[in-house]
Formats: C-alpha cells, structure tokens, sequence
C-alpha cells in the first residue's frame, strides 16, 4: 500500500525511496567569454586531447550557472556574471560516458586588462588563447564545435537554443 501524506514519516521515506531510483545526469556547465575585440576564449584542458570552451562539471546538486562560475573562478581566476544561458544540450551515451546535459552561459565582455592578464590557474589547462570565431570552429571538436556554433547564433539573435548531441530538434 502506498503511504500518504497523513504519515509524514512513511511519505518521506516513500519519496526517498523513489528518488534513490531516479536517473542522475551528468552536468556540464561552459561559459562562452569575449574580448573587446570580439574573439573567443578557448582552453586547452591537460586531461583530454584538444582546445575546450572554460567551464566544467557541476559538482553534485550544484546548480549549472554556478558550477560555470566555480569553475571560472578555479581554472583562470576569474569572477564573471553571468548574462543569460545560451544552450542547454543533451549528449547521448558515448564512449564509456553516460548520457549528460551540456549547458553553455553569456561571460560577457572580458576588459582589456583582463583578457591580457588571463591565465591558467590550476593543473586543469595548461594553455588559453582568444580565437576567432571561425578559427575557433575549427580548432573545436566536433560535439562542441556544433554547441559553440549555436551558443556563438543565440548571443547574436537572444533566444537560447536547445540541441540534441549537438543539433537543434
């Protein structure tokens, strides 16, 4: 018999329980950043081939937006506000990875200063650059490459975009 609400013990449990069985996702949380110039903020991660967009995995029960901002503040030692989410994307299982959701925020505008005194805090990259866009396309794997393309429509449009492994549905 299922419990009710009369019993708030029982009830409690009979959520927990329900809950312990639910799905978990993974979730990634990038953060597309600008110089006045107008390029395009890359890293190059030191545990995984290829140039990345800043950002990371959300720590357990961290909301997305902050984990982009934790993970900002970690890696380049920067504090961004975030100005709006671009793209939220479900990726499919791969490789030995379950599925995930990959989220993709608006940095902003970095200042002169800060784009030129920007750099890799911790063991996590080991380079950074501001690219162009098109450059950046090409330097992006593919998976990201389509999420960057359609973070890079939704800044210049406003709408943000949902995608499916990398495209729209």
């Amino acid at each position: 018999m299922t419990p009710t609400p009369d019993d708030p013990d029982a009830w409690y449990a009979y959520l927990a329980e329900g809950n312990a069985r639910q799905a978990r996702k993974r979730v990634a949380a990038d953060v597309l950043l600008r110089n006045e110039a107008g390029d395009f903020l890359l890293v190059k991660p030191t545990y995984k081939p290829g140039w990345d967009l800043p950002g990371g995995m959300a720590e357990a029960n961290e909301p997305p937006a902050r984990a982009a901002v934790r993970e900002l503040e970690e890696e380049l030692g920067l504090t961004v506000t975030l100005h709006g989410l671009l793209v939220v994307d479900w990726v499919a299982p791969h490789e030995a990875w379950d599925d995930q959701l990959a989220f993709i925020f608006d940095g902003g505008v970095l200042n002169a200063n800060d784009a030129r005194d920007v750099r890799p805090h911790d063991e996590e990259l080991s380079q950074l650059a501001f690219i162009s866009h098109s450059r950046a396309t090409s330097m992006l794997p593919q998976r990201l490459r389509s999420r960057f393309l359609a973070a890079a429509d939704a800044l210049n449009c406003g709408v943000p975009r949902y995608l499916h492994n990398g495209s729209p549905i």
